[in-house]
């Protein structure tokens, strides 16, 4: 596997473009209004500084409740978004195109570089505290801090498990396997027990599939010698690649996109005996087949080479201060009670179930006792979330425009999935589909996938 990668250059690529111009190319279509609900902090006249907070997160009202109950000094106005993807993003870059950007907007991992290249989410390397730093795992960190400057602050990091279900696994004495050779095998063991049973459901979108290749060695980006270096496509890429489509072709998994009926079916049904996911998908899990109680377990990823574990992430959220935050001191203040402190994750979790991994190891006992254990039999998922979290590998970087590589990714492998072309060629073509997006931002690019 490839060490951890140079990000000398990277600050430089992010910088060097100017705000105007680079929000175009995030933002969408021009006719779409910016909103103008948004303020940036205010000081009141008793000397209460007011914030204002996006997210689309589940619980950040009552974490901003929480908050304004045991703050006298700093107040938070909250707005509930859509998802990022599901407007939510677009609704950011209008206001900051606008200039009333909020003072704290909730960014995943994948869309960090893009904020920062467009100047919506500001270096807050002054503001996060030398306590705060050390409290973070490394490898959470390392994703929103490029040549020692820091552009968000992570929630929580979700490292891809495994899981199984046990009722069936025990119906027919499967073993639960701990390489990707050994899954092989389990989904061919699965497809002799006969009916419409496969092993999982390969999802048809970049989520799950950049986990898979970055646990494998993938560098999908990087930034050496001063230019956007692309290798979408690169060997690790294309092991994965050709090891899911030769599942498909044998016709072992499902091919279904994630968020489709058809997908939600499948495991409803127990037509799949494995799903791979992040570590909050736990308690995504439970909230939607409660029915399905005490017949799930979970388990480590299996590995390419067990003697050398390594592991993608698969979701996860950060904090960024906006660039037209008028009191960013006040907002990384805010920022850091949200994911640090076992008060915010009490008030986010009571608004449901939920198994993120927080981002900050102190708090994994307060998400373990709010856990409720008896969907997955009793098992600690949370003793195995921190085991698994230290094998994600470091050095990974995401792309300046991910959204638009994660469609053409999506639209590839739909196609692949219906029999025109595999998820080898998928690749080539989301490659060569990312290109014009990183051109149009006048980025210097390499393209290196072979």
């Amino acid at each position: 596997m490839p060490g951890r990668q140079s990000r000398r250059s990277m600050l430089a690529a992010i910088t060097a473009l100017p705000l105007t111009g680079a929000l175009g190319a995030c933002s969408g279509s021009d006719s779409a209004s910016p909103q103008s609900s948004s303020k940036t902090g205010t000081k009141g006249s008793r000397g209460t500084t007011t914030i204002t907070f996006w997210s689309a997160l589940r619980g950040s009202q009552e974490v901003v409740d929480q908050f304004n109950k045991t703050h006298d000094h700093i107040q938070v106005r909250f707005e509930q978004i859509p998802s990022g993807n599901g407007g939510g993003y677009l609704k950011l870059s209008n206001a900051a195109r606008a200039g009333n950007a909020p003072d704290v907007a909730t960014i995943e991992y994948p869309q960090v570089p893009g904020y920062a290249i467009d100047g919506v989410a500001r270096d807050i390397t002054s503001l996060i505290s030398d306590d705060l730093r050390k409290k973070l795992l490394p490898q959470a960190l390392g994703q929103t801090t490029f040549e020692g400057r820091t552009f968000s602050v992570p929630l929580d990091i979700e490292p891809t498990v495994l899981h199984y279900r046990k009722d069936l696994f025990d119906k027919y004495g499967f073993d639960v396997p701990t390489t990707w050779d050994e899954y092989a095998d389990l989904a061919r063991a699965v497809r002799r027990t006969g009916g419409k049973r496969k092993v999982c459901t390969f999802p048809i979108d970049m989520g799950l599939f950049s986990g898979l290749c970055w646990q494998a060695g993938a560098q999908w980006f990087d930034t050496s010698k001063g230019a956007w270096n692309v290798s979408l496509a690169d060997a690790p890429t294309r092991r994965v690649a050709k090891y899911w489509q030769r599942l498909i072709d044998e016709d072992l998994v499902y091919a279904t996109n994630p968020n489709s009926r058809a997908n939600d079916a499948q495991i409803g049904n127990g037509l799949v005996l494995t799903r791979h996911s992040g570590a909050w998908d736990a308690g995504a899990q439970m909230n939607a087949r409660p029915e399905q109680k005490g017949l799930w377990r979970i388990a480590p990823q299996p590995q390419w080479d067990p003697d050398r574990p390594a592991l993608g992430t698969n979701g996860g959220s950060t904090f960024a201060i906006t660039k037209d935050s008028a009191h960013p001191e006040a907002a990384m203040e805010f920022i850091e009670w949200q994911v640090s402190s076992p008060d915010a994750l009490k008030a986010r979790l009571s608004s449901g179930a939920s198994s993120q991994y927080p981002a900050v190891s102190e708090l994994i006992p307060v998400g373990r006792a709010a856990f409720d254990r008896k969907y997955y039999g009793g098992q600690d998922i949370y003793t195995l979330f921190e085991q698994e979290a230290h094998k994600i590998r470091d050095g990974w970087v995401w792309g300046p425009r991910m959204t638009a590589t994660a469609q053409v990714m999506q639209d590839a492998f739909t196609r692949a999935a219906a029999g025109s072309g595999t998820l080898e060629s998928s690749m080539r073509a989301t490659e060569d589909g990312t290109m014009p997006d990183l051109k149009a931002l006048g980025l210097k690019t390499t393209q290196h996938s072979t």
